[in-house]
């Protein structure tokens, strides 16, 4: 039997999880993930429901070589680090990344209100992601899982 609907803000948001090694990891306090789409048992595309915490950053900037990502603001108002520019979104704002354009994004929460928003991304296999601001690269594995690993090639 399938469960009946429910409210997003139910689905638990792991405490402090993040895939970053340290120093990069305590750069997302203050960033909840409600994975929605795996609670639900989703596994071509993820669906989070994220949280930031004033001052809270989304990720460190980043760009995919494969894995495609949308973004919908529900409450708040934080900053779209787009490569050089930046944009203030609101509620009812949204962005695509495309994958493989080698543009850098990341949202950061330069107010003093809560932000919310629906991250939508696909799961494409051999996905690498850059991080140009950071000794940070991130390799999916053929099971999903990532390596993470300084740009030069040796693990953390």
């Amino acid at each position: 039997m399938k469960q009946p609907p429910i409210s997003a803000r139910s689905i638990p948001a792991p405490a402090g999880k993040t895939i970053y090694p340290e120093p990069f990891a305590s750069l997302v306090q203050g960033r909840q993930k409600r994975k929605l789409g795996e609670y639900f048992g989703l596994t071509n595309f993820a669906v989070n429901l994220t949280h930031l915490s004033p001052g809270a950053i989304s990720a460190l900037a980043h760009s995919h070589s494969k894995q495609e990502e949308f973004i919908l603001i529900l409450e708040g108002s934080p900053t779209l680090v787009l490569g050089e520019k930046e944009f203030v979104l609101h509620p009812g704002d949204c962005y695509g990344f495309k994958a493989g354009t080698g543009i850098a994004h990341q949202l950061i929460n330069r107010t003093q209100e809560n932000v919310t928003y629906l991250e939508i991304g696909d799961r494409t296999e051999g996905d690498e992601v850059k991080f140009p601001n950071d000794d940070l690269k991130a390799t999916q594995l053929p099971n999903g899982e990532w390596a993470l690993t300084h740009k030069d090639g040796h693990p953390y």
